[in-house]
């Protein structure tokens, strides 16, 4: 029986490598509503980096709210990391809040954690607390 939390999928096209960890995804729809020809959920495989710039895919993958969506460039070279900026938070009307940056974590025994941008559960029914796992949508979260 394999671990829903720990799949991970990569789909490449040549150039850049998209990497899906399921189990962070909340299915806010983001990278199929913004870059369709790559992203379409209803299809096998669901993600085609085929059908898009490597840039236009490292971008929309940035815009990943849960960091289920990542990427890393089949050359081995590496982005230059922006310049420390404040960290950019967004309220998501009856879902999660996201944080769009890399954050650090301390959990409740001290312990710290880089993360990519996530989604931080905001009602309370989430099984992968304190991160969003889309819960939200079933127990019709209003706020």
């Amino acid at each position: 029986m394999s671990d829903k939390k720990n799949i991970r999928k990569e789909y490449t096209n040549g150039e850049v490598t998209i990497v899906w960890q399921p189990g962070k995804c909340i299915h806010a729809g983001n990278c199929a509503r913004e870059l369709p020809a790559v992203f379409k959920p209803k299809e096998r495989p669901w993600i085609n980096p085929e059908n898009a710039s490597t840039e236009a895919i490292i971008a929309q993958v940035k815009n990943c709210p849960s960091g289920a969506l990542t990427f890393f460039k089949n050359d081995g070279s590496k982005e230059a990391e922006p310049t420390a900026s404040l960290p950019e938070l967004q309220v998501v009307p009856n879902g999660p809040l996201l944080v769009k940056s890399k954050s650090m974590l301390t959990d409740a025994e001290g312990n710290t954690k880089e993360f990519p941008p996530v989604a931080i559960c905001r009602c309370g029914a989430s099984g992968n607390k304190p991160f969003c796992d889309g819960s939200h949508k079933r127990v019709d979260f209003k706020e």
